[in-house]
């Protein structure tokens, strides 16, 4: 997949740069939180590092805002004196940090694979435990299938019976917070509106967090059996009011909340955040385009990437050609690296070795069965099908879904379904997880203030309670 030299060494580089920590004495001066970044050639890899102890050693968690990771688990955490080290198990190979402290910061050297750069981090000032609120929280365990989900239920301390939501997350292994880049879009969407008196009900993803089951294995209609069976779970309840009992799903949640609509109950109303209102293989395509052109790739580089993304989808589908696909990959990869600088070559010591290590972490990728059902299923007929109200919001500068390529055909799919309690809005100046944005890249989420564009949560409350009707 042929980028221009400085976007293609980056994502070759993000999409494996995961990483973890792990044992060593464990002494007081670098319990907490740190924030800092690689640096890569050309960038800065922005990650948040926290230890704690455990015994008389260390633990530790480590987040990676621009590839959307949040609390992956350090091993072989150690520390001697002022050397400290940890490392992580991801993708090709582990990433190891080794580093100095010296009063509240860490600098040192990040290797994988055949990669050396320098990090920094620095000891992450104190935020304030905030006030409780003026709501309920209950915590829940609910049976899905052979599995079960953990939640969080808010319920308004007003008297019942009350409207509720179920949120549904985006794609990636998430937590009832749906924590993108700092930002936790589910916790501060749930917090508003409750406080505006709905009840809301938002889990762990299945294998994530404190719900079990398998989350490699599960596919969009997986995560819709889930929300159906969330949807049962409420309906059931004397404090929420199963009429006013709908689904708000973000993104390949949008997807989850469009199947259950249609092949489940009575659903009381649908909200639909930056939903795809096209096939799976397109929301992929454009999204090569988009982070290409962003980066300054000429339109020769683009159409390379593209064909490259086409013969990736063709061979997924036809099962058939992974060596060929393999050949491409790697030529493809070779030919980016070759226009690269001494210095960004320098960086990644053996070409061959981790050019390998990428297109191997690439083919198990993209074999996965959510990868393969996604880039397979078009929306188009679980959207005309729903029969109950709902709303479908866009950002305007969203990079991931859109609203130039999915905002017309949602409307259009609307009017075909003969359901006249629709609504499709493109909101100005918002991204994909509807913050105020400068270019919509999710490059610049961990940037923006964690909050909504002004109006976002009220706009959905009002549009709740005007169309969907009391019992």
């Amino acid at each position: 997949m042929s980028m221009n030299t400085r976007w293609h060494l980056h994502t070759a580089l993000l999409a494996f740069l995961i990483v973890s920590a792990g044992q060593g004495l464990a002494q007081q001066p670098v319990i907490g939180r740190w924030e800092g970044a690689i640096n890569l050639p050309g960038m800065d890899l922005g990650i948040l590092v926290e230890f704690a102890p455990a015994g008389d050693s260390l633990k530790g968690t480590i987040d990676i805002p621009m590839q959307m990771a949040k609390g992956l688990h350090l091993h072989d955490v150690r520390k001697q004196n002022s050397a400290i080290q940890f490392a992580l198990q991801a993708g090709p190979g582990i990433a190891r940090f080794e580093g100095t402290l010296a009063g509240d910061s860490i600098s040192g050297t990040f290797t994988q694979a055949t990669v050396k750069c320098p990090f920094v981090l620095r000891r992450a000032k104190e935020v304030q435990k905030p006030e409780p609120p003026p709501y309920k929280e209950e915590e829940v365990n609910i049976p899905s299938d052979s599995l079960a989900l953990a939640g969080t239920l808010t319920v308004p301390p007003t008297p019942g019976p009350h409207p509720a939501a179920i949120l549904l997350t985006g794609s990636g292994a998430q937590t009832r917070d749906e924590e993108v880049a700092g930002f936790p879009v589910f916790r501060v969407l749930a917090d508003q509106l409750t406080r505006k008196g709905f009840a809301v009900l938002r889990c762990d993803d299945r294998g994530v967090g404190g719900s079990t089951g398998e989350f490699a294995t599960a596919t969009t209609d997986d995560f819709a059996m889930d929300a159906l069976a969330q949807w049962k779970f409420l309906s059931n309840r004397k404090d929420i009011d199963a009429s006013r009992l709908g689904l708000i799903g973000h993104s390949e949640g949008a997807l989850a909340a469009a199947i259950t609509c249609r092949k489940g109950p009575a659903i009381g109303f649908a909200v639909l955040l930056a939903g795809p209102a096209v096939r799976g293989d397109s929301i992929i395509l454009g999204q090569v385009e988009r982070m290409a052109r962003m980066g300054g790739a000429p339109d020769s580089v683009i159409a390379r990437a593209l064909q490259s993304q086409q013969r990736v989808v063709a061979t997924v589908h036809a099962d058939t050609g992974w060596k060929g696909l393999k050949e491409v990959l790697r030529t493809e990869m070779l030919r980016s690296l070759s226009m690269a600088t001494p210095e960004q070559r320098a960086a990644f010591g053996n070409v061959d070795s981790m050019v390998s290590a990428r297109v191997e972490f690439q083919i198990q990728q993209v074999k996965s069965p959510w990868f393969r059902r996604f880039t397979s299923y078009d929306p188009a007929g679980d959207i005309r099908g729903m029969t109950c109200p709902v709303l479908a919001l866009f950002g305007a500068l969203d990079m991931q879904v859109p609203a130039t390529q999915n905002a017309r055909v949602m409307e259009q799919l609307f009017k075909e379904s003969g359901n006249t309690r629709t609504s499709c809005r493109i909101i100005p100046g918002a991204n994909h997880l509807f913050q105020v944005a400068g270019t919509g890249s999710p490059m610049e989420y961990g940037q923006l203030k964690k909050e909504f564009v002004p109006r976002f949560v009220d706009d959905i409350a009002e549009w709740i309670t005007a169309t969907v009707s009391r019992n």
